[in-house]
């Protein structure tokens, strides 16, 4: 088995900088990822803008130009794309890891990640070291209610055309809800907002929240407040008010809860990270981000533990540098 300097689980923003980062430091990086490139950004709603600027964006020094102010959810993804093929960027794309191990390798301590290919196939390499950068984007938080693996629900969104003149039940009431619900309203459904505070989050977009305020004011989109969902059918939701007890039934021919998202904990665990009881951050050195497993670092949103609106693209793709150096003087101090 041959040793690499770092594998990197993850071919999102903060993997990708973790790997142009390493290959300008000389370091020998290889990336591993379940989907392709840039996975969860490919699978943001389609019509999708981001709310910060193309620097902000950036990884390994490699300009991100558009005509637009803000750019588009498919000009990120050809961005990324485009950023790993100039930096030639090692890949190994549709494999998920199984497991972190420590081991030896010629009397050298290595990490073994093993990991599945589609055909069920395992393979294990060793490396170094190890960065995950898996973010939490593949682990909706669930509701744990009856009929919630019906096929008419989704936790995440795409576009509002196929649900023309239809019944649709958000579920939430942050930024993902709201941008949902107005976009299916203005694509033609009709829209039911459940959320279980009282009223939206605070963190709603300053620009978003006048728009969905009024759409619910004015009627054309229908809010259920203090509600949690009890049941979703093949045609309705039931939902429960959380002060009166009241159970109402909402027809819907389609549903999306857009109740966020969190890393994979028990995966971390599973690695030997620890993490902290109340806000699952995982155990590391702020300088370097190496966690209390030698030789494992994180980059991007698992950092965030269950805060995941902590960490973004724009401060997750720097962690790539401070991994980068942090390997690079380790491999040096080896030597």
């Amino acid at each position: 088995m041959s040793v690499r300097d770092l594998l990197i689980v993850g071919a999102g923003p903060a993997g990708l900088a973790t790997a142009i980062a390493a290959r300008h430091q000389g370091v020998d990086a290889l990336v591993i990822d379940q989907g392709t490139v840039a996975d969860g950004i490919r699978r943001f709603p389609t019509h999708m803008t981001f709310f910060t600027t193309p620097p902000l964006l950036e990884i390994g020094g490699l300009p991100f130009t558009t005509p637009h102010e803000k750019p588009s959810r498919l000009e990120a993804w050809r961005y990324y794309r485009r950023a790993a093929e100039l930096s030639q960027v090692a890949m190994v794309l549709r494999e998920r890891v199984t497991a972190v191990e420590p081991d030896t390798h010629d009397g050298e301590p290595v990490l073994v990640v093993t990991s599945v290919d589609a055909g069920g196939v395992s393979r294990a390499r060793a490396g170094r070291a190890v960065a995950l950068a898996m973010g939490y984007y593949d682990q909706p938080n669930l509701l744990g209610v009856p009929g919630e693996d019906l096929p008419h629900v989704s936790h995440y969104y795409t576009e509002a055309a196929p649900y023309y003149r239809q019944r649709v039940v958000v579920v939430g009431g942050k930024n993902s809800a709201c941008d949902t619900a107005l976009d299916l309203y203005r694509g033609g459904a009709q829209v039911t907002l459940v959320h279980r505070g009282a009223t939206l989050g605070e963190s709603v977009k300053y620009w978003v929240r006048p728009d969905i305020d009024n759409r619910i004011a004015e009627g054309s989109i229908s809010a259920c407040f203090e509600s949690d969902v009890v049941e979703i059918r093949a045609r309705e939701v039931v939902v429960r008010h959380r002060t009166t007890g009241a159970v109402r039934a909402i027809g819907a021919e389609a549903v999306f809860l857009m109740t966020g998202y969190q890393a994979d904990h028990a995966f971390l665990e599973r690695c030997g990270v620890r993490l902290h009881p109340e806000t699952r951050v995982p155990e590391h050195d702020p300088v370097t981000n190496e966690t209390n497993v030698p030789g494992l670092y994180i980059a991007g949103g698992q950092l965030a533990g269950v805060r995941t609106g902590s960490v973004f693209i724009e401060n997750g793709r720097l962690h790539g540098e401070v991994i980068a150096r942090a390997v690079a003087a380790r491999l040096r101090g080896r030597a």
